[in-house]
């Protein structure tokens, strides 16, 4: 195609979505991407303007001056001018406020938008849909989920759809869509109906063809004009990530939709080979964690062998023999271990990632001008919990499994001081991300206390950093998440998998080129009749 197809990318977050479309870069274009959070808003136009760097050519010095800690702002004098665009095309904007509609619906006009051969992207929050936000609303006294807003910011994603009328969308949200409700209706039943008929949706009169809903894993699902949703299985629009090469389980809702002039269906996504922790997490220097209070190396050592050593003994006189002789491997391991470092904003590189068996993963991932690993920096810990965290390392080290609840827990040292522990409400409070396993879904609460997402390796007891979240969420290795470092998790818990994003790309390509392949032949067919 003569020219690249414009890519608008809603509620984009850090830009995961957006990335996979962006690396289609002969083909596809970002036009413009909207998000309304400060942190999140900076990391795009960082990529933004990385992105519009190699495309003009230029070098990308400032760009790695900057990443590196060598200077206080990503741009020179020579680059400022491609630093404004970044701030042109990352718009900050909360969708939904009538001033921010119309700067963004502005900006789209300023920069000549062809909607008709465009692309929308993007997931509206879902903290409304979400199982764990459903459960804090229900706490909540007086709330009525009809007047609660979250449920409807897909009707600011609907609104462009209907103005617009792009050749493609791709909507991406929770699992728990598929069973949220507002006033005994499936909010997910009103979405699918809602997206193939945007005009009736939004009682606006006809512009333009509706939209077909296809499933990225059961060609034979799709959503039609007419049709009633409570016949159709809304779990085969779920994509299950780690079938396609994304080292974590995480199960997502997909909705591609295809304007009905569009003769064409997209393909199904092509399984791949799953991908384990500990491969994505190849090549990142260990770290140790830090304590809450007093911290040095010195002090480290000595609290975790405390720990260890209180843990050891509990679990010889339970039985159990096995975790306490691991145990004490791991504390004379970690006497060596005060040279680590606890990391940083930068840190300095050990190995080069690879991942033989995965090379279109691994060359996604890695880069040979960095020369630091960035967004790599270890929390610090309460003694208690790094006892935990080494005891429960240590526990899926010998059995294969996360311990759960107060019946792995069992050891008088281990019980937090928690009213409801031995209800066990909270079995899955400490949770060990398995080496030989994909993770389990990175969401927005590893930002939180980080229990839920524990190092596999026992002697650096401690929980995921950033980088390492971002690896198993498929950001490539040079994508810097600006903000304080709970911003940073909170940005790549709530993002779409890039190398995901990618893929889709790739179908969504397939689409339009067949799509402009037709319309080519039915060209050339009636100027042969007419000649």
């Amino acid at each position: 195609m003569s020219q690249r197809i414009p890519v608008i990318d809603l509620f984009a977050g850090p830009g995961g979505l957006g990335e996979g479309f962006a690396s289609l870069s002969d083909f596809f274009r970002i036009e413009l991407s909207a998000e309304c959070s400060v942190p999140a808003h900076k990391t795009l136009r960082l990529r933004a303007f990385k992105r519009l760097l190699e495309e003009d050519g230029d070098s990308l010095d400032d760009y790695y001056l900057y990443v590196h800690g060598q200077a206080p702002v990503p741009y020179s004098e020579r680059t400022r001018d491609a630093w404004e665009e970044a701030g042109q095309e990352a718009l900050r904007v909360t969708l939904g406020d009538p001033d921010d509609d119309r700067r963004f619906a502005d900006r789209l006009d300023e920069r000549g938008f062809d909607g008709a051969n465009g692309i929308l992207v993007g997931g509206p929050p879902c903290q409304a849909y979400s199982l764990v936000g459903r459960a804090r609303n229900r706490g909540i006294a007086g709330y009525v989920p009809e007047e609660d807003k979250r449920h409807f910011l897909y009707r600011e994603y609907l609104k462009l759809i209907q103005h617009y009328r792009p050749a493609v969308f791709v909507m991406e949200n929770v699992k728990g869509i598929l069973t949220s409700r507002v006033g005994g209706e499936r909010i997910f039943h009103r979405i699918l109906e809602d997206l193939v008929d945007p005009d009736e949706a939004l009682g606006r009169g006809p512009n333009g063809p509706g939209y077909r809903i296809h499933s990225l894993v059961d060609p034979g699902t799709v959503f039609r004009r007419g049709n009633s949703p409570a016949c159709f299985d809304g779990h085969k629009f779920l994509v299950r990530s780690e079938d396609y090469g994304i080292p974590q389980t995480r199960h997502r809702v997909f909705l591609v939709g295809v304007r009905e002039d569009i003769k064409v269906d997209p393909r199904a996504l092509e399984a791949r080979q799953k991908i384990s922790l500990g491969q994505a997490l190849a090549g990142l220097p260990p770290l140790r964690s830090g304590l809450s209070r007093d911290d040095s190396p010195a002090a480290w050592v000595d609290a975790v062998r405390d720990q260890i050593s209180q843990l050891a003994r509990d679990a010889r006189s339970h039985g159990q023999s096995d975790i306490a002789a691991s145990l004490e491997r791991t504390s004379r391991e970690i006497r060596d271990k005060q040279s680590w470092s606890r990391g940083g904003l930068r840190c300095p590189k050990v190995a080069s990632y690879r991942l033989p068996e995965h090379e279109a993963l691994e060359r996604w991932l890695h880069d040979d001008r960095l020369e630091s690993v960035l967004n790599h920096q270890a929390r610090s810990h309460m003694p208690s919990d790094l006892g935990r965290y080494v005891y429960a390392a240590t526990f899926a080290g010998e059995y294969g499994r996360s311990p759960s609840g107060a019946g792995d827990f069992s050891l008088p040292s281990l019980a937090p001081n928690h009213a409801n522990w031995m209800s066990g409400k909270f079995a899955d409070r400490f949770r060990v991300q398995l080496r030989d396993q994909p993770a389990k879904t990175i969401t927005s609460h590893i930002s939180k206390d980080g229990h839920y997402y524990i190092h596999h390796a026992p002697e650096q007891c401690r929980s995921l950093t950033v980088r390492e979240a971002a690896r198993i969420q498929t950001f490539p290795d040079n994508y810097f998440f600006e903000g304080n470092r709970t911003e940073q998790y909170h940005q790549v818990g709530n993002a779409v998998p890039p190398w995901l994003a990618r893929q889709i790309a790739d179908i969504v390509r397939a689409v339009l080129e067949e799509w402009h392949e037709q319309d080519i032949t039915a060209e050339t067919t009636v100027f042969t009749e007419a000649g």
